[in-house]
């Protein structure tokens, strides 16, 4: 979080211009597939196998993360939209059609001792589908509105940066799985600095495009206050309805923490590739502010969950 700030508070003060942010660019495509590349290492091809015989429990998590948030997404436009603008609600509208995350979903589902293969499997599977649905998505319900417009060439981009290192990861496995596992910590690094990286190269582009005149204090509050009901409603709506669909206490905790977060580190350079040539500081916002408060209100549910588990 504190990293994240940082590079916000950077990039406003010391935007990467000219030939600088042309190497930036590079380096965050790079970093972005090194990062899903060591996705495709650490998932071991049996625990994927065995994940997905839970196939009720992927298409519950799948079903939270595709059809009800982007539902709520459109819904909640006459509302929100006259509080935090126009750009401001398509951010809050893109953020609804991510995949969702992967550590902190697998993170604070073994945090609250639920089904933990599941969790891996339904949030790697997300990511994995969002490199098509969320394009989908995007132009179903977008596009009208924000004047993208996306070709083969932006799909095949999301593919080359995503899908294949993750594949990639996969087949090398056998020869790098132990260094990754021996050295998990370091590798730590790659996940939080890719992250870093996007959101620095990102609002450099917002900032020499004027971001920051373009949006007040109470946008930005406005968007905080939404993003919270919208965290608080998914993680209710998870909570309350698998236990009535026949799933378990720790099915229910895996579908609770999977299918009520957006992935920050996919929709990000997801973003980048989508939204090129428009407002990308302006669409991510949302997106950064949503990632925070997602982790914040689920870290204090995982811990409740933690307590309720060791009486």
């Amino acid at each position: 979080v504190v990293a994240i700030i940082t590079a916000v508070v950077v990039a406003s003060l010391f935007p990467a211009r000219g030939s600088f942010a042309e190497v930036m660019d590079k380096v965050v495509i790079g970093a972005i597939a090194l990062l899903f590349f060591l996705y495709g290492a650490r998932l071991h091809p049996r625990e994927a196998i065995a994940g997905l015989t839970h196939w009720r429990l992927h298409l519950t998590i799948l079903a939270f993360t595709f059809v009800v948030f982007p539902i709520l997404g459109v819904a909640m436009r006459p509302l929100v939209e006259p509080i935090v603008g126009h750009d401001l609600y398509l951010g809050l509208l893109f953020a609804c059609l991510l995949p969702s995350t992967v550590q902190s979903s697998i993170a604070f589902t073994s945090i609250s001792r639920g089904n933990v293969p599941g969790a891996i499997v339904s949030a790697s599977l997300s990511n994995l589908l969002g490199v098509f649905v969320t394009p989908l998505l995007v132009v179903a319900l977008m596009s009208t509105a924000s004047g993208v417009h996306i070709d083969a060439s932006s799909i095949i981009k999301l593919m080359a940066q995503i899908l294949l290192p993750f594949i990639l990861g996969q087949l090398a496995r056998r020869w790098i799985a132990g260094w990754v596992q021996r050295y998990s910590e370091p590798t730590k690094i790659v996940d939080r600095g890719s992250i870093v990286l996007v959101v620095y190269v990102a609002f450099s582009e917002g900032v020499r495009n004027g971001i920051w005149s373009q949006v007040t204090v109470w946008q930005v509050v406005g968007v905080a206050a939404v993003a919270a009901v919208l965290v608080v409603v998914m993680l209710v709506v998870t909570g309350s309805l698998p236990p009535r669909l026949g799933f378990n206490r720790a099915d229910t905790i895996a579908i609770q923490f999977c299918g009520s977060k957006k992935s920050l580190a996919t929709g990000l350079p997801m973003a980048t590739v989508l939204f090129a040539g428009g407002p990308v500081g302006l669409l991510v916002l949302p997106l950064m502010i949503f990632h925070q408060i997602q982790l914040i209100l689920c870290s204090v549910l995982a811990t409740r969950y933690a307590k309720a588990g060791e009486q």
